[in-house]
């Protein structure tokens, strides 16, 4: 049972939009901010809509039960929406380009933010054990019924690089992750402590042109989601003990049927 009022939130946060959509962002801001009041959790994505707006700091990344309450709504459309709408496909990009870069042998797969499973499926002939981890539990269940994982783990990514004690992985992935997450130095340090030596980090991100970060290391896009400039990846795989293999410009989906840009990265850790 919510401990908050669920009508006023909705009133709020609604009105919130309306005024959003009609260019009255100062006007909209007050309505959101009384959003945040009744539901300090975030439910519904408030801060990282003002922070969309510039008219609040991006916070360190979106508030879990926006997260969650996301992607659980939208899990049974999840596929169809993502992939045939918004032309999403890195997937289907990491498993093209990852083969080459797999050592030889037994190959452990640590896919953290699995979702549906897209990652899991398209990376099914090439690895021989495979772990999914998301915060959704639906987009578990979903994963679950494709049966390309032989462990699932419904969890906030990182706490579960904190708490785990899973052997190390040869492969670790995170499709689509970052752009629900804006300060990465955890998150990076979590995964060097489960990769093997010589094992690869995978994944993608998206991004802005350098003036939209004024200097900063992440930003809230338009969409909602986190941006972040290669410079800032590139520090930290560095720091982490990683040597990147590639960062490949790529379109991560459409949005309005505006292309989104990022890269698509791969590292070795030396």
């Amino acid at each position: 049972m919510s401990d908050f009022d669920e009508d006023a939130l909705a009133e709020a946060y609604n009105r919130g939009l309306d005024l959003e959509k009609a260019g009255r962002r100062e006007e909209a801001a007050v309505f959101y901010r009384r959003a945040l009041e009744l539901d300090p959790d975030d439910h519904g994505g408030a801060a990282v809509r003002l922070a969309s707006m510039g008219l609040a700091p991006a916070p360190d990344k979106a508030p879990d039960a926006y997260v969650m309450t996301l992607f659980d709504q939208h899990a049974e459309v999840f596929d169809s929406v993502l992939v045939d709408q918004l032309g999403y496909s890195v997937p289907m990009m990491l498993g093209d380009a990852l083969p080459a870069f797999l050592p030889d042998g037994a190959a452990r797969l640590l896919d953290l933010g699995c979702g549906t499973g897209l990652v899991g499926e398209a990376l099914y002939d090439s690895v021989d054990h495979a772990v999914g981890v998301d915060l959704s539990e639906r987009m578990i269940e979903i994963a679950d019924e494709r049966e390309v994982y032989d462990e699932l783990y419904v969890a906030e990514i990182g706490l579960f690089l904190e708490e785990s004690e899973a052997l190390p992985f040869d492969l670790v992935v995170a499709a689509d992750v970052l752009p629900y997450m804006g300060k990465l130095e955890s998150f990076f340090s979590g995964i060097a402590k489960h990769t093997t030596t010589a094992g690869l980090l995978a994944f993608s991100s998206e991004t802005l042109p350098d003036e939209a970060f004024g200097g900063a290391d992440f930003t809230v896009g338009p969409h909602q989601r986190f941006a972040h400039p290669l410079s800032y990846i590139d520090r930290l795989l560095t720091a982490n003990g990683f040597d990147r293999l590639l960062a490949e410009p790529i379109v991560v989906r459409h949005e309005q049927g505006t292309p989104v840009p990022g890269h698509l990265v791969i590292a070795r850790k030396s």
